[in-house]
C-alpha cells in the first residue's frame, strides 16, 4: 500500500529552470506546483518541443498552484492545457494580473503570432485563474476521505510571488502533513517588495537553492557599484547594457536608478538617459504601478514624498522594433552616455542581443549582469570570458569582448545562502525533511552542508536531500535525466 503524501519532480530537480513539482496526496489526487520552461543548459536544444511536452498524467491533478510568473515557472502552461489539464490555476492576486502578459509573450515567441488563437487561449486561462489573497487558507477538498487546503505567503521575489503551504489531512488514519514549496524566495531589503517571513513551521520543505553556495553583496555596496559603473560610462561616452527580465529585475533597477539620479549632485546624471527597451517591460511597469498596495513601506514613503520610482523624467521607453533599431545604431555611434535595460535577463534572446552584437567589441561600453546567468546562455559566456578578453559568437559572428563586463550579485531577486538558512532557522517548528531543488549541484551540496551542520548543532533531526532527480526519473518526468 502506498504511503501518501509523496513528492515527485517533473522539472527543477537537477537544474535551475523548468520548475514543476507534483504533490501526490492519494492515488487519484495530486497538486502541481508550477510548470515552467527549461532554459540554458537545462534545455534540450535539439528537441525543445518534445522536452516541454507534458508526458506525465494530469487526470488526477486537482489544481495547478503558481508560485510566481517567471517563464521558468509557468512557461509550460500551454503544454499542460494541451495535455488535457482542466483544473484551476491558483495564484496570488498580483500574479493573476501579471500571468496573462507572460503567457501571451511566450505564445508569440514559441507557438504562434495568430492573434485569434492567442486570444482564445488567454480567455481559457482567464476562466481558470483563481486569485487568492496572501495569508488566507483556501480549501480545495473537504470530504469523507480528505481535507486539502492551501495558503500563499509573500515570497519577496517578484511582485505577486508566493511560497505555498499545503495542509493535508487523511480522515481515515488521522495523518496530517504540512508541505511547503518555497518557489523562489527573495532577498531582504530588495526594492519595492517586503522580505519573506518564514511560517511557524512545516513537515516537508521543498526549497530552492539557486544561490545556496554564496552570499550577496549588501544593498549599499551594490548600489555603490551600480553608481560607479554608470559614472564610468559618463566618463567614457558609452552605454551600460543591463540584461534584465522584463518583470521583477527591471522594476527593481528603475527604483534604484531613480534614487541615484534624485540624489546626484553631478548635472550629468540629470541628463543621463535611462532606456527601457522592451514593450513587455513597459506593460509590466504599468501593472506594477497599478498594484502599489503590494509595494513595501519604503516605496510608499517615496510616493508620499512626490517621487515616482517607476516613472521619472529621464526614463525613456522604446516600443516599436524600428525605434529599437534606431536606438541601437544611435548609441553605438554617438558617444552619448546611457543606461539600457533590455530583455532577456540571460541574454539568451530578445532585444538585448542586438545591443551586445553592436557594442561588445567597443571598450567605451559596459555590460552589467545583475542576476543569475544559467550555463549554456550567452549571458553566462560573456560573464565568464569577457573579463579574460575572450570572445563570443552572436548570430554566427565572432565578437571579441572589449567592453567592460561586471556582475552585481546583490541585485539578484533570489535569497542567498544566509537568507535560505534563516528561512529554515526562524521556523518555530523546523521541517523533518528538506528537498533541495532549483539549483546547480554544487549550490545544492553547499547548502545541504550548511543545513546539516546547523541541524546537528541545534539538535534537530532533519533529512536534507540535495539529489532528488531519481524521484523525477521514476515519475515519468518527460525530460532527459542527466547522470
Amino acid at each position: 500500500m502506498d504511503d501518501y503524501p509523496q513528492i515527485r519532480h517533473h522539472g527543477g530537480a537537477d537544474g535551475v529552470t523548468g520548475s514543476c513539482h507534483r504533490l501526490q496526496l492519494a492515488a487519484d489526487r495530486a497538486l502541481l506546483v508550477d510548470c515552467g520552461l527549461f532554459q540554458g543548459q537545462d534545455a534540450d536544444g535539439d528537441s525543445s518541443f518534445e522536452q516541454h511536452q507534458v508526458a506525465f498524467s494530469v487526470d488526477d491533478v486537482l489544481a495547478l498552484l503558481v508560485t510566481h510568473v517567471h517563464i521558468d515557472h509557468i512557461g509550460r502552461l500551454p503544454y499542460l492545457l494541451a495535455a488535457g489539464y482542466q483544473g484551476p490555476i491558483i495564484c496570488s492576486v498580483p500574479s493573476a494580473r501579471l500571468l496573462p502578459l507572460v503567457i501571451e509573450d511566450a505564445l508569440r515567441i514559441g507557438f504562434t503570432r495568430d492573434t485569434r488563437l492567442i486570444e482564445r487561449f488567454l480567455a481559457e486561462v482567464d476562466e481558470r485563474l483563481v486569485a487568492l489573497e496572501y495569508n488566507t487558507w483556501h480549501t480545495l477538498v473537504d470530504d469523507q476521505r480528505q481535507r486539502i487546503r492551501v495558503r500563499l505567503q509573500r515570497a519577496g521575489h517578484i511582485l505577486g510571488s508566493a511560497y505555498i503551504e499545503v495542509d493535508s489531512l487523511d480522515h481515515a488514519n488521522g495523518k496530517q502533513q504540512r508541505t511547503l514549496f518555497s518557489g523562489d524566495l527573495g532577498a531582504p531589503y530588495a526594492p519595492l517588495l517586503p522580505a519573506p517571513k518564514p511560517p511557524y513551521g512545516c513537515d516537508v520543505l521543498v526549497l530552492e537553492s539557486t544561490y545556496g553556495d554564496r552570499v550577496h553583496e549588501q544593498r549599499r555596496t551594490r548600489r555603490g557599484r551600480l553608481k560607479a559603473a554608470i559614472e564610468r560610462a559618463l566618463e567614457n561616452g558609452g552605454t551600460v547594457i543591463i540584461p534584465a527580465f522584463s518583470i521583477g529585475r527591471t522594476q527593481e533597477l528603475l527604483y534604484e536608478l531613480e534614487g541615484l539620479t534624485h540624489a546626484a549632485k553631478d548635472s550629468r546624471w540629470r541628463d543621463l538617459e535611462i532606456i527601457v527597451d522592451s514593450p513587455l517591460a513597459a506593460r509590466f511597469n504599468q501593472l506594477y504601478r497599478e498594484l502599489k498596495p503590494y509595494w513595501d513601506a519604503e516605496a510608499h514613503r517615496l510616493l508620499r514624498g512626490g517621487r515616482h520610482p517607476l516613472r521619472f523624467d529621464n526614463l525613456t521607453t522604446v516600443d516599436s522594433h524600428a525605434a529599437h533599431e534606431r536606438t541601437v545604431a544611435y548609441l553605438a555611434s554617438s558617444g552619448r552616455p546611457a543606461v539600457v535595460i533590455a530583455a532577456s535577463g540571460m541574454a539568451s534572446g530578445g532585444r538585448v542581443v542586438n545591443y551586445l552584437a553592436q557594442m561588445l567589441g567597443d571598450p567605451r561600453h559596459a555590460v552589467l549582469f545583475v542576476g543569475y546567468q544559467a550555463p549554456g546562455t550567452l549571458g553566462n559566456d560573456i560573464r565568464r570570458f569577457g573579463p579574460r578578453g575572450g570572445w563570443v559568437e552572436i548570430d554566427g559572428q565572432r565578437i571579441d569582448i572589449r567592453a567592460r563586463v561586471d556582475s552585481l550579485s546583490g541585485y539578484s531577486a533570489h535569497a542567498d545562502q544566509h537568507d535560505l538558512l534563516n528561512f529554515i532557522r526562524r521556523m518555530r517548528k523546523p521541517p523533518r525533511e528538506i528537498r533541495l531543488v532549483h539549483g546547480e549541484a554544487h549550490a545544492k551540496e553547499a547548502l545541504k552542508a550548511e543545513i546539516d551542520a546547523w541541524a546537528e548543532q541545534a539538535g534537530h533531526e532533519i533529512q536534507c536531500r540535495s539529489d532528488v532527480s531519481q524521484d523525477a526519473a521514476r515519475s515519468g518526468a518527460g525530460y532527459p535525466h542527466r547522470e
